[in-house]
């Protein structure tokens, strides 16, 4: 059997399979945006938040689960009871799979239209079938990560990723070509990246096969099917109840922006006017002003989300590598080695998030015009990436918390504080959207003071649980200054040039460029990254030598 990845070098995988499909993500929405427009772009993330509830209550608490539970058999070498809780977790998956499926082909229209988005229904109706396939998909990624195998995650992650490129892109091109119809080409899009979660699904199959012989030689004794799905169910269920919850509530906050917004346009304020104006500039003719300025300001917004979500995209990467890792270490009663592998994921947490959210704070705007936006909506498209800004490292912390608690067999308290968090983000962007000087921009603030609140909580969750809980300050700071100084030699950069040279991508592509070089100088002068760490990593030996890291 091959050798188990650490948790570092499985992160490392999956991290840079996160890479590729944040490549390929920029190649498919930056050109979709182009061709299906602000309000297109609106009816697509309509239907991904509808997908997402059911997404995340497929994909978090029964992966989390999964990996605990094959960790444990596979450190124990009990291969057949790896099987059974494959087996087990596989059944609750397809059925999660199936109704959810059924749910966004047969009730198209009546999920549009509690979006408040009535053209988003072939959206909707399109992306109904990539439920089911990405069920079967993860449950395969958990089995393979509770083996300490990322490889089949990342390599699935990839060809999902292809198939909503070449496909997706493909069809609403042809679509746009044939109809100049914005919300069919929505749908005809979203028809690719269903194919492309089937393709997924296929791969992870093919491996789940290959990989039967090696875990059939570890032989062992299997555990009763009651007794697994016990198991699983006793920690799949309180995550899933959380990270299903905190995505309910975010899918009402999505109903709750929109009509917010109508609500704002009936008053007389500044955003609500500039935002009107936008939308008069250009005109649906299929519905009033007040409903396309809503969904024009809701497309913004939500591609700024995208953007947001790209450093977010690699702490998963960490938590999924750590949970196994912990688990594992637990299992052996090696305690000190679930400390290392703590303290060392949240230096590599505080290395990625720290710098990217100061630079999309600094540069906001310059990052909004690099993809299209300009004249009245560069604005207003820029003031919210700036607000969204510091969620990422507030964000970032929240998962490394919450995954850490998880490790630890702590399900309960992170749901409470989850949900704790969502309903306040609700309170507050219903306050904030609706006020007509306000409107939009009270969408991130209310992701922020979401984060902000079940990050302190879980922070003192830990302190309270845990026996010797990590330390969050003595992990970051470095890493933490570092951006800071860095944000500052991004942002002199761009004032600096960008009056000599003139042309804003030049400008800012060169920020980001002296930013990188001074951020990698200065973590090696803080040593904000240890030996250990880089020891952890593939060629880590190599990588410490070259940085001059003792």
């Amino acid at each position: 059997m091959e050798k188990k990845q650490n948790f570092l070098t499985g992160a490392a995988i999956l991290s840079l399979s996160t890479i590729v499909v944040k490549v390929i993500g920029m190649f498919y929405k930056i050109p979709l945006k182009l061709l299906i427009g602000d309000a297109g772009f609106a009816y697509f993330n309509a239907a991904y938040a509808i997908y997402t509830v059911l997404l995340v209550i497929s994909t978090t608490g029964l992966p989390v689960a999964m990996s605990r539970m094959v960790s444990e058999a596979h450190t124990l070498g009990n291969g057949k009871q790896m099987k059974r809780i494959f087996r087990t977790a596989l059944m609750a998956y397809m059925t999660i799979g199936i109704l959810g499926t059924a749910a966004m082909m047969l009730l198209p229209n009546l999920l549009a239209k509690l979006m408040e988005m009535p053209l988003s229904a072939y959206s909707i109706f399109a992306l109904g079938p990539a439920v089911l396939f990405i069920c079967f998909a993860s449950a395969g990624r958990g089995y393979f990560q509770g083996q300490g195998d990322m490889r089949p995650t990342a390599v699935s992650q990839i060809i999902e990723a292809a198939g909503k490129l070449f496909l997706g892109l493909g069809f609403a091109w042809l679509v746009m070509g044939w109809t100049q119809d914005y919300a069919l080409a929505s749908g005809a899009t979203i028809a690719g990246i269903s194919i492309g979660a089937g393709l997924s699904a296929l791969y992870v199959f093919i491996r789940h096969r290959k990989n039967r012989k090696e875990i059939d030689a570890m032989g062992g004794t299997a555990q009763s099917y009651r007794s697994t799905a016990k198991t699983l169910l006793s920690i799949a269920v309180p995550i899933t109840i959380g990270a299903a919850g905190l995505q309910i509530i975010n899918l009402l906050d999505e109903i709750t922006v929109v009509g917010r917004l109508l609500k704002a346009f009936e008053g007389d304020g500044e955003i609500a006017n500039h935002l009107l104006a936008i939308a008069a500039q250009d005109p649906s003719g299929k519905q009033s002003l007040a409903q396309d300025a809503a969904e024009i300001s809701k497309g913004i917004y939500s591609f700024c989300q995208t953007i947001f979500n790209f450093p977010t995209s690699f702490i998963p990467c960490i938590t999924a590598a750590i949970i196994p890792a912990i688990t594992a270490n637990l299992t052996n009663k090696d305690t000190l080695g679930a400390k290392k592998v703590q303290d060392s994921s949240l230096r590599i947490m505080s290395l990625i998030a720290s710098p990217c959210a100061v630079g999309l704070l600094v540069l906001a705007e310059p990052i909004m015009a690099l993809f299209n936006y300009e004249g009245d909506k560069l604005p207003v498209a820029a003031l919210l990436l700036a607000l969204l800004a510091p969620t990422v490292l507030v964000n970032s912390v929240t998962s490394m918390t919450t995954a850490i608690m998880q490790a630890h067999n702590h399900m309960v308290l992170p749901v409470i504080n989850t949900l704790i968090g969502g309903l306040l983000k609700v309170g507050v962007n219903y306050i904030l959207v609706g006020n007509p000087n306000i409107g939009i921009l009270g969408a991130p603030v209310g992701t922020f003071v979401c984060f902000l609140v079940i990050m302190v909580l879980n922070i003192f969750s830990m302190r309270r649980v845990l026996d010797d809980p990590p330390k969050l300050l003595p992990a970051m700071w470095r890493s933490g200054l570092a951006a800071l100084f860095m944000g500052v030699a991004a942002f002199g950069v761009y004032t600096l040039t960008i009056d000599v040279i003139g042309s804003v991508a030049l400008c800012c592509l060169g920020s980001i460029a002296v930013a990188v070089v001074v951020y990698l100088l200065l973590v090696i002068a803080f040593k904000a990254l240890t030996r250990e760490d880089c020891l952890l990593l593939p060629k880590g030996e190599k990588i410490a030598k070259i940085l001059r890291i003792r």
